[in-house]
């Protein structure tokens, strides 16, 4: 009768617990199906991860710019103040002696796959221009070119008298 009793009990844990064992077995299904990354050979370092473009400004904006009705053919070009920026995220360490407050910065690393060692992005700044020369074919007509100076201010940030329009020969 021991075992008539035991198995009883084994019934009254199984359904007091029945959640548990559930949630339980579900982790060690999910666990028995490892998540197998895709290793690239290349890897992209961490600042181009965050600002992947595969096609610069200048040119996405020729291809965009020659879809304008009656742009025709169009050539950009886009002079940077200031290239793209990458920002790390750093610590601080200010400690006072006698002497007078020391401060120390040290770069956040993040360690990635293989032992590397990257450091923490806080922020990446696009790069500024000084302005946009566009040249098309149909530069001649004012409404291509109000269409031409919009979308470059769209996509730059320029302001309007930063941006020339000219007529291609």
């Amino acid at each position: 009768m021991d075992w008539v009793a035991g198995k009883q009990t084994i019934f009254e844990l199984l359904k007091k617990y029945r959640f548990a064992i559930i949630v339980l077995l579900a982790g060690i299904a999910l666990m028995a199906f490892p998540y197998k990354e895709e290793a690239s050979e290349n890897p992209v370092p961490a600042s181009q991860e965050i600002n992947n473009q595969d096609v610069p400004l200048q040119e996405a904006l020729e291809k965009i710019l020659g879809e304008i009705s009656g742009a025709g053919k169009v050539s950009v070009l886009l002079p940077q103040a200031a290239g793209e920026e990458t920002l790390y995220q750093t610590n601080e360490n200010v400690s006072s002696d006698e002497s007078g407050n020391n401060s120390h910065r040290e770069t956040v690393l993040v360690s990635g796959s293989g032992r590397e060692e990257t450091g923490l992005i806080r922020q990446v700044k696009a790069p500024t221009y000084l302005g946009a020369v566009i040249v098309c074919q149909g530069a001649d007509n004012a409404s291509v070119r109000l269409a031409v100076v919009e979308a470059v201010r769209s996509a730059t940030g320029l302001t309007t008298d930063r941006i020339s329009v000219l007529k291609m020969k």
